[in-house]
């Protein structure tokens, strides 16, 4: 049963089937091979009792408010803006794209795209060799799903039946320490071959002090959304309509709206949202199937039956997601094989929380690891010139940064889960 359910899917991602359509086809095949009930019977209630979920209504919401920055110009304003503050270093704007991708990240949900948009110009234009430069910023729009608030976090909270504000709190620390770690990585690279450094800009404290108008307004709608959370004044879904409010309320401030970029706002949103909805459905679907037919209890069993150590299950199972992610969309991945291996790890004795931040990383890693991760792409289709491989080079040493926070994450538990006790 366990070897025909990734076979199938894996064979009907491997034929281009949407992600959604894949695995609500998998679920009715479940359904019709391995039940004696018309377990399809049941689409409409799950559809229905699902999409009444009030925490999902928080995943469109999000969408806008970052949507929104981009279309009244936040977004490029706080991109010079952080190049004042952090081109300085060795690296120069490689580490603009770390620090600006991060404050994109926590307003927008379309971080790579924008800092790709915004900084490949800068490129070719400041002497930078195309791959570690490109490698930055696909490494860069990998945080928006670790730094809160983050759309797969909600939906791993959904899934796994846990707190979102928790899981927010037990990412935080992993997400500013992987800006770090990443701003690191740029700088040792370049210090070791100062060539890939292109040419660093010094801003003077003046020019510094007078971007930071630049950053606050992004950075309070950031305050105002998670701080809403976490104070008790507003659930997720309630802080994210905070957040739209506010990132309105600027773009008409700055009157820099119009009909047409307000247009193109909407239907981005709309059209990201019914993805990512449509998955979700299915999904949910997919998990009631395994339910039903026992597939779930019998892989923890089977797992359990192995008589490997619980560190060595849990690597095993690292492996696994790290190869998956290299074939398989972030968030499909995240969304059918959850309900599979949480009941496992918490069999095993492992936080759920922790798991979860683990888990995240892992589909961070799967954006930039080649063959199809969708940042390279991104970037490559922002280019639109050059070769692929450079993308995919300039994105490796990122990689290897994410397996290293993995590992201190394993040898340091409390970098995750410090931060929830005080919840």
């Amino acid at each position: 049963m366990l070897v025909f359910t990734l076979v199938v899917l894996l064979g009907l991602l491997g034929l281009s089937v949407a992600a959604a359509v894949s695995v609500g086809l998998l679920g009715m095949s479940l359904a019709e091979l391995f039940s004696a009930l018309p377990l399809s019977n049941a689409m409409g209630e799950i559809a229905w009792s699902t999409g009444a979920e009030f925490l999902l209504v928080a995943i469109p919401l999000y969408i806008l408010m970052g949507e929104l920055l981009v279309s009244s110009g936040v977004a490029g304003r706080m991109y010079s803006a952080a190049d004042k503050w952090l081109s300085w270093l060795p690296g120069g704007l490689m580490n603009s794209n770390i620090g600006a991708s991060a404050l994109f990240s926590a307003t927008s949900g379309s971080s790579v795209a924008t800092a790709a948009t915004i900084a490949l110009p800068e490129q070719e234009r400041k002497g930078y060799p195309a791959p570690l430069f490109l490698g930055s910023i696909a490494a860069g729009g990998t945080l928006g799903i670790l730094i809160p608030p983050s759309i797969n976090m909600i939906l791993f909270a959904l899934i796994a039946n846990i707190s979102v504000p928790k899981l927010y709190l037990a990412a935080t620390i992993p997400g500013l320490l992987l800006c770090v770690m990443f701003v690191a990585i740029i700088v040792i690279t370049c210090m070791i071959w100062p060539k890939l450094g292109g040419t660093r800009q010094h801003a003077t404290w003046a020019e510094r002090l007078a971007s930071i108008p630049d950053l606050l307004p992004p950075l309070a709608i950031f305050v105002l959304v998670v701080g809403a959370i976490y104070s008790g004044f507003a659930t997720a879904s309630e802080s994210a309509a905070l957040g739209v409010l506010a990132a309105f309320g600027l773009g008409l401030w700055r009157r820099t709206f119009t009909w047409q970029n307000l247009g193109q706002a909407f239907e981005s949103t709309m059209r990201t949202s019914g993805m990512i909805i449509f998955i979700t459905l299915s999904a949910f679907f997919l998990n009631f199937v395994l339910s039903a037919i026992g597939l779930t209890p019998t892989l923890v069993s089977f797992v359990t039956d192995l008589d490997m150590s619980p560190m060595a299950t849990l690597l095993a199972i690292i492996l696994f997601y790290i190869v998956l992610g290299c074939f398989m969309d972030t968030l499909a991945m995240l969304i059918t094989t959850a309900p599979l291996v949480v009941p496992v790890i918490v069999a095993l004795g492992f936080d759920p929380l922790w798991f979860g931040v683990i888990l995240i990383v892992l589909c961070e890693m799967g954006q930039i690891t080649p063959p199809f991760g969708m940042n390279l792409f991104v970037v490559q289709s922002i280019r639109n010139k050059g070769n692929f491989v450079d993308v995919i080079y300039g994105a490796l040493p990122f990689c290897l940064v994410l397996l290293l926070l993995i590992a201190l994450l394993i040898l340091f538990p409390q970098l995750a889960l410090w931060l929830p006790q005080f919840a």
